[in-house]
């Protein structure tokens, strides 16, 4: 039900948000009054919108007249004075504190004492915002993503002395106008920025451990986990110079808990200018704003082994070797020429031959946590893999045209060690009571375009197999950065979903 006393919405700064902003509400029937100190930017921002409400019309999505009345809602106004009788003022003006801070002062004394104060800021805290004013309680966080028309969520955020009610009027507010509001504390990344991290940031290991290179870990993410980028094609898109950046201030706001670590890869790269699509350069290189793929290594023929020996009872993984025609070694230990395949979880392939005796020569690991039945495979190679070993290995998982990735070998390989650290960073995010469990899947897909919310996700894939990933790789590591949340190992214990919410 529409929210009849917000009516008349202010927007402060016409940039790439505050355009976006003064659409959606100026087509959802609100009166938009639009300020910003550059004049000609508000001129500019007023006919980019009237251009993209025109194009509504000509898809059908709007008549021509009410596409008209809405560009007719937004008002370029002189000044933070014409703010006056705003029901919502919402600023989108440089992310810095002071500026901020000083823009809801002056505000303060213009607006009438209900009308809401709310910040579109993404990185900085909104109760330090609102510490500069004289009633905080009028204050709020309400984060939008960009395109803002199209991207259908918002971040609704409480900070310490925000007013409930307040919450709840925005939020009622953002449903009105056909977005998703995700009610969330005031805490570092909210809870989207936050979530976000995971993917970066363990893909930036995987590089600077050489466990596989840019484009390999990019495709096993797309092709084996469903991801739309993979985090390199991700840091592209963004600019690591702006991602880079935001990665570093969520580890130090988080007193640099390891989970938010960034890597030297990074700075690295922003001194040599290699910040994605922009400069034409980053990770990968562009044909305008395509990328320039490496060509996939073509897997040469080899003989069949003589036999394999599938370790442990993956019953999944002997019916897709005898599928691809090859002879099962049933030996209670492996043959002297067979080809031994393993399926580490939450290990590597060094550690499962010197627990079982296994000779490394001729051992394979073979990436299981998506199942077996998709178009890519992943083999993870150990140290002492022969060259025989490796060629007849990928022969044999390509015989059905599935196409194989071959990595280093490592603790939780490529995927698994990736989605693992996704699901346990949305579980801490849960555990910290940032957003409702519900919030935080739904937040996730639609502000990362992931396939599933992370907590969806870690079910999908069983919340035990996924504290045994996290357990072997902090056990194996070393590295408190894999340490399971709280949240996902109690959850995995008693066998119950991860949207479980506590009940206390």
């Amino acid at each position: 039900m529409r929210d009849a006393s917000i009516d008349i919405i202010g927007v402060i700064g016409a940039g790439t948000m505050g355009r976006g902003i003064a659409q959606l509400f100026a087509q959802s029937g609100r009166e938009v009054r639009l300020f910003d100190r550059d004049a000609d930017a508000a001129g500019q921002a007023v006919s980019f919108v009237s251009n993209m409400l025109r194009r509504r019309a000509e898809k059908g999505e709007a008549t021509s007249d009410e596409v008209e009345a809405a560009i007719a809602r937004i008002a370029i106004v002189p000044d933070l004075a014409a703010m006056e009788g705003a029901d919502l003022v919402i600023e989108a003006v440089a992310e810095r504190l002071e500026i901020k801070q000083d823009l809801f002062t002056e505000l303060e004394g213009i607006v009438a004492g209900d009308a809401i104060l709310a910040t579109n800021t993404s990185s900085l805290m909104v109760t330090a915002i609102a510490s500069s004013c004289a009633r905080p309680e009028r204050v709020a966080g309400y984060h939008f993503f960009n395109p803002v028309p199209l991207m259908k969520l918002v971040e609704v955020v409480r900070g310490e002395r925000t007013d409930p009610a307040l919450v709840e009027r925005l939020a009622a507010l953002t449903r009105d106008v056909g977005h998703h509001p995700v009610i969330t504390a005031d805490t570092p990344g909210f809870v989207v920025n936050h979530a976000g991290r995971a993917l970066y940031t363990e893909g930036l290991q995987l590089l600077q451990d050489g466990v596989a290179g840019v484009s390999e870990i990019d495709t096993l993410m797309r092709e084996m986990a469903g991801f739309r980028m993979g985090p390199f094609e991700l840091f592209d898109l963004t600019g690591i110079d702006v991602s880079g950046p935001v990665i570093e201030s969520v580890h130090a706001q988080y007193f640099f808990d390891p989970r938010y670590r960034s890597s030297p890869i990074v700075r690295r790269r922003i001194a040599a200018g290699l910040h994605g699509r922009k400069t034409g350069e980053g990770f990968y290189a562009y044909d305008g704003q395509k990328i320039r793929r490496p060509a996939e290594e073509v897997v040469a023929d080899a003989p069949l082994p003589e036999g394999v020996f599938v370790d442990g009872d993956d019953r999944d993984l002997v019916a897709l070797v005898e599928k691809l025609g090859a002879r099962i070694d049933e030996g209670a230990t492996p043959a002297p020429h067979s080809l031994i395949v393993t399926a580490p979880l939450g290990s590597d392939v060094a550690e499962i031959c010197a627990a079982r005796g296994y000779p490394s020569d001729r051992t394979i690991g073979v990436e299981t946590f998506f199942g077996l039945g998709g178009e890519r495979r992943c083999l993870a190679a150990p140290v002492g893999a022969s060259a025989a070993t490796r060629a007849s290995a990928r022969a044999l998982f390509a015989r059905d045209g599935a196409r194989v990735s071959m990595v280093n070998d490592s603790v939780a390989l490529v995927v698994q060690r990736i989605v693992a650290v996704i699901v346990n960073l949305g579980c801490e995010i849960a555990q910290q009571r940032v957003a409702d469990p519900e919030d935080i899947d739904l937040a996730v897909r639609i502000g990362l375009g992931y396939p599933n919310g992370p907590l969806a996700l870690g079910d999908r894939l069983g919340p035990a197999r996924v504290l045994a990933v996290l357990e072997g790789l902090q056990g194996l590591s070393g590295d408190p950065r894999y340490r399971p949340s709280g949240w996902l190992r109690r959850r995995a214990r008693l066998g119950l979903s991860l949207r479980t919410p506590d009940r206390v």
